[in-house]
């Protein structure tokens, strides 16, 4: 392998500068999903209303991975209205949010380590046949793991939005059969919304980079130039002298 030296030059082409997009996108990507955290509350009285209190709150706080059978229900005060249990949400979406996070997570490792080979070992990489060809590789799976990845998580994210939804709350929690349910609030989806976004934008990017990169490998050969020869030229010589 040729010694280190150190040279930016290749972030102005377009492996280098679309290799630091997929650094960023990847960051973006987990971070949006690994890093949520949301809730939804559901007011609730009593039927009785000589009871008291004669109003509570019945509180869901669900969050990355999603396993929303585990989120359980929180009932202020308890006991309310004499009703203790508060019971949990209901699915487990975790396969598909880890999935995705694992992918961004991998997809950050090698676009930071394709960066660092780049300015440092370019001589390396483009007169080497082999790692040209293991970029390759490796850009074409990332592309293929993001498409999977990321179209499992859409359908995720929109199974959790139903899920932990007021209306789906209140139809499935025993305590909303027993007590008079009204949700009052609950947490904007925006922010995995825009990872599920950046998860296909990374595929585009990964997708578009594999074109650059098999320009790289010895699988594109460039164009042969042939001499055209003029129409009037004279004939050559079929002998020496």
């Amino acid at each position: 392998m040729a010694p280190f030296h150190l040279s930016f030059d290749p972030l102005k082409e377009p492996i280098g500068f679309i290799k630091v997009l997929e650094w960023v996108f990847a960051i973006f990507a987990f971070a949006t999903c690994g890093g949520y955290t949301g809730s939804t509350i559901i007011e609730t009285a009593c039927k009785n209303k000589t009871l008291t209190p004669t109003n509570g709150t019945l509180t869901a706080v669900f969050s990355y991975p999603f396993r929303l059978h585990k989120s359980h229900l929180k009932l202020d005060p308890s006991p309310y209205c004499n009703y203790t249990e508060s019971g949990t949400l209901y699915g487990d979406y975790s396969s598909s949010a880890e999935f995705f996070v694992s992918i961004a997570v991998f997809a950050f490792l090698y676009s930071m380590g394709a960066l660092v080979y780049y300015i440092g070992y370019l001589n390396s990489y483009r007169n080497s046949k082999k790692p040209p060809i293991v970029d390759f590789g490796f850009t074409v799976l990332f592309t293929f793991m993001w498409l999977v990845s990321s179209s499992a998580w859409a359908k995720g994210l929109a199974d959790i939005k139903i899920a932990a939804a007021g209306k789906t709350i209140m139809t499935q929690v025993e305590g909303c059969k027993i007590l008079i349910c009204t949700e009052k609030s609950a947490t904007s989806f925006a922010k995995l919304n825009v990872s599920a976004v950046f998860g296909f934008l990374n595929l585009i990017l990964w997708g578009g980079n594999s074109w650059f990169i098999y320009k790289e490998t010895s699988f594109h050969a460039e164009p042969q130039l042939t001499q055209e020869i003029p129409e009037n030229a004279p004939p050559q010589p079929a002998g020496g002298m």
